[in-house]
């Protein structure tokens, strides 16, 4: 009985060591470098996007023009080059052209350090209600870029507008401030030339903005007023991929080489799996704790 009752905490030894060598072995990999996740940045440009309130019939009737044409973000990266936008509900149930162009594209990329947005158009009209037949404005050409690339400064650029015709009138845009149009009868608009910020980390170009208020012959058919930005473009810059230490949480077991852990080849090769080495070290300790009671045993006895 004595010497059954000393073998049960040789036993309990043995099997305490195989354990903590168990654990000791995933532990020993916590020291291993941890690559954090990218940050891919983003970036988004459109060819068109209004926010105009259109009033009908003596404001008895409100709708809202909220329309984009050719709007792309990425990563989820995308071109798109549709020509015409048409609207229908604010011209007597029939459809109503917006925008008709000759060339309106925008593209969007991000990824690999780099996010990068463009947007252009060329010979456009732009229709609101209730002027069927003159143009709020026609343009020859606009465009706009937003470049963010890691380790470099946000760029932001747009350019210069070619002929730009306003209400029927021909108007020379400046950048030094904004210009304004008024005609009689009709109404005003206001355009802004080229809109560009820029931060450490981001970049948004505007080739041309429109601030407008029309009321044709003051008549309150069909009152316009908001906003309309041609060739909008945006970017953020992506990060990094970082590669840090994680703080270990084991000690080097002295007289232990570490070694890695086995290819997904060497598994099949071996019928082994990934916790393979841990098990050996498991072993290992339970043989080496075995031998040990084995031989107290043996003086005791």
């Amino acid at each position: 009985m004595n010497r059954y009752n000393f073998r049960m905490p040789a036993r309990r030894c043995a099997t305490v060591l195989a354990a903590t060598a168990l654990v000791a072995g995933p532990a020993a990999l916590a020291g291993a470098p941890a690559a954090q996740a990218t940050d891919e940045g983003s970036a988004s440009a459109v060819v068109l996007r209004t926010g105009l309130d259109v009033a009908l019939l003596d404001k008895t009737v409100d709708v809202p023009l909220a329309v984009s044409l050719n709007e792309v973000r990425a990563p989820r990266s995308a071109e798109k080059t549709a020509l015409t936008v048409e609207l229908d509900g604010v011209d007597g149930g029939r459809p109503f052209s917006v925008l008709r162009a000759d060339v309106a594209e925008s593209k969007a990329t991000a990824g690999a350090g780099r996010a990068e947005a463009s947007t252009r158009l060329a010979h456009a009209r732009l229709h609101v209600p209730g002027l069927p037949l003159l143009s709020l404005i026609e343009i020859e050409a606009v465009s706009a870029k937003a470049v963010c690339e890691a380790g470099k400064a946000p760029v932001a650029t747009s350019s210069p507008v070619g002929a730009v015709t306003v209400l029927g009138k021909r108007v020379s845009v400046s950048a030094g401030g904004p210009t304004e149009v008024k005609v009689p009868g009709v109404g005003e608009v206001r355009l802004d030339l080229g809109q560009r910020e820029t931060t450490s980390r981001t970049a948004a170009a505007t080739a041309l903005e429109l601030t407008v208020s029309i009321n044709p012959l003051n008549l309150n058919v069909a009152e316009v007023t908001g906003t309309v930005t041609l060739a909008e473009a945006t970017c953020e810059t992506p990060t990094a991929v970082r590669s840090e230490e994680a703080p270990s949480s084991a000690e080097p077991v002295e007289g232990v080489k570490a070694q890695g852990a086995p290819s997904e080849a060497g598994l099949a090769e071996t019928g082994g799996s990934s916790m393979t080495p841990y098990a050996a070290g498991g072993a290992v300790a339970l043989l080496a704790a075995g031998g040990a009671a084995v031989a107290l045993t043996r003086r005791r006895g």
